[in-house]
């Protein structure tokens, strides 16, 4: 597994992850009702619909493998798993099958500066990762930079916590629930006390949807899964 160094905000973020990667599967099922499942999958068949190029794909943000894992099974291309957290990628790691297939190749890494050379794959996703990279608009501009002209970029991320969904309830469980159940199996509240926040102040599906078309990706979409607690962005790198 390649290191590099990961500055900055993406360090301290990686740190706090780290301190809950050995539970943090079963709290991305438990915490979603197991509607994570659904979003990823979402996410993977968009990305491998018919048009996209030739060549790897990038799955940025990756976490545990999960979505790597589904992109494998699914397109039988190589990829490349980037994620600024080395417990998250060794947990991954040990997911991978052995046998024939399509090989993930686990990279530590800062989505800021992405370890590849420009227009090196033919698609990326990030889920539930784009939160954590600061700037934003630098982030898509370094993923327009690797993404070939006409390859897709696919983003599932939770939707503003500034909108109300469910007549507050799921503000509520934002603020109150969702810290208490992590600290509950990890030990660590931090993480989860994070993720609240990030999620509150994130900004709205057109904002975001925006900053997309800024740094270069046309033809952008957006869709609400499960009444808007997530949405899937879509967009296609600019000739």
């Amino acid at each position: 597994m390649a290191e590099l160094p990961v500055p900055g905000d993406s360090g301290r973020v990686a740190g706090m992850f780290g301190r809950v990667a050995g539970h943090y599967d079963l709290l991305n099922h438990l915490l979603s009702a197991g509607l994570d499942i659904a979003w990823r999958r979402a996410m993977v068949r968009g990305l491998l619909a018919p048009g996209l190029p030739s060549g790897p794909v990038l799955d940025l943000a990756a976490g545990t493998l999960d979505v790597s894992l589904l992109l494998s099974r699914q397109g039988r291309r190589p990829i490349v798993a980037v994620d600024p957290c080395l417990p998250m990628l060794a947990r991954g790691r040990a997911k991978i099958p052995a046998g024939p297939g399509a090989a993930i190749q686990p990279v530590l890494g800062d989505g800021l500066a992405l370890p590849l050379p420009d227009a090196a794959v033919a698609g990326a996703t990030i889920a539930f990762g784009i939160r954590n990279i600061r700037p934003r608009p630098a982030a898509f501009a370094e993923l327009a930079r690797v993404v070939k002209p006409g390859g897709r970029l696919m983003v599932l991320e939770f939707g503003t916590g500034k909108r109300r969904l469910w007549g507050g309830a799921y503000n509520f469980y934002l603020r109150n629930v969702l810290p208490k159940i992590g600290k509950l199996v990890s030990g660590d509240d931090e993480a989860y006390r994070y993720l609240a926040e990030t999620i509150r102040e994130f900004p709205d599906e057109g904002t975001l949807a925006t900053e997309m078309r800024q740094a270069g990706f046309r033809d952008v979409t957006y869709r609400a899964l499960t009444g808007g607690i997530v949405f899937l962005h879509a967009g296609v790198k600019a000739p």
